[in-house]
């Protein structure tokens, strides 16, 4: 039987923690704006409050894939609601 890699967890948990928490923050930030839009906020002054707001995001993210103890919790919250923010932007931002 294969025994299993031991550098695997800690690479993924880092791939999980930079990649993971790029399209979470991605997906959150595309969610923000749309959402700034919506309400009728100029599109300058909703970019710079999801900017701002998504470096607090991706810092807390970072932080959280390395203390979490399920690895696929990490990548599912990360990739999955990353995806599910950025489509939910999408169909706010569709012409009606």
């Amino acid at each position: 039987m294969a025994k299993a890699l031991p550098w695997f967890p800690l690479v993924s948990r880092i791939l999980a923690a930079v990649a993971g928490g790029y399209a979470f923050a991605w997906g959150f930030t595309s969610l923000v704006i749309a959402l700034s839009l919506q309400q009728g906020v100029d599109y300058d002054e909703a970019r710079k409050l999801a900017y701002l707001l998504a470096f607090l995001v991706y810092l807390a993210v970072f932080l959280w894939a390395f203390s979490a103890q399920s690895l696929l919790r990490v990548w599912l919250v990360l990739g999955g609601g990353g995806a599910a923010m950025t489509a939910a932007a999408l169909w706010l931002v569709q012409p009606t």
